[in-house]
């Protein structure tokens, strides 16, 4: 049986979510603008850890025009990154980031178990605190074939959900820039007001299809405004 890919469940949610008094403050003044979750330009990953599905996707700095991004490659594995910070959404509601996939994947079902993979993905992780089943996630993927805009549950959690935030090749090889309000979204999708995210991870995952895959990620940050 193949283990479940998303950070939510009982035996995969985030290694320390249960711990909200151990998380890092996301900013010390109400004032500040934006709230920045990746540090890939300076050059390291500090605050960033890995969590292990399936054999491991190499995650590496790398420089591209001019700047340093994290490249991911995938041969059949599931492996992601995540880093824990909790987000107030009542002032920076918006999530920003840009990312590149070289390709996308052949003959899925992305409803499905065994179609479960994606180039790209970028998950918000909303902890239920002590209450672990109440952890819940927004997984925004670059999906190989479904329209972007549309949503369908994670295939091994009814706790997450996937959102196509760009679909197909006619992007393929571009960096793309998106910004999607995560509480409008969770209000939408799930029908709650959320006022705290606790986590962001970015997983590029083919170890259902053995396909392989090579993506990017650049800036990650949260906004008041998108």
């Amino acid at each position: 049986m193949r283990k479940t890919k998303q950070w939510i469940n009982k035996q995969h949610v985030l290694p320390t979510l249960t711990l909200l008094s151990a998380l890092m403050v996301a900013t010390s003044s109400s004032a500040q603008e934006e709230v920045v979750i990746s540090n890939f330009k300076s050059g390291n990953l500090v605050g960033w850890e890995e969590k292990l599905f399936k054999d491991k996707t190499k995650y590496e700095l790398v420089e591209s025009n001019g700047k340093t991004v994290l490249k991911a490659s995938s041969k059949a594995s599931a492996s992601g990154m995540f880093k824990e910070m909790a987000i107030d959404l009542t002032k920076t509601p918006c999530l920003n980031w840009t990312w590149k996939v070289d390709n996308t994947l052949e003959g899925l079902d992305e409803t499905t178990k065994s179609g479960d993979d994606y180039p790209a993905r970028v998950y918000v992780v909303f902890s239920g605190g002590m209450f672990f089943w109440k952890t819940r996630a927004l997984n925004y993927v670059w999906s190989s074939n479904q329209k972007i805009g549309s949503s369908w549950p994670n295939a091994f959690t009814g706790n997450s959900l996937n959102i196509a935030a760009q679909s197909g090749n006619n992007k393929a090889g571009q960096w793309v820039k998106q910004s999607h309000n995560i509480r409008a979204d969770y209000k939408r999708l799930v029908g709650d007001d959320i006022k705290q995210a606790d986590a962001v991870a970015i997983m590029t995952d083919t170890d259902n299809s053995g396909q392989n895959a090579r993506a990017y990620y650049s800036e990650i940050k949260f906004t008041p405004s998108c």
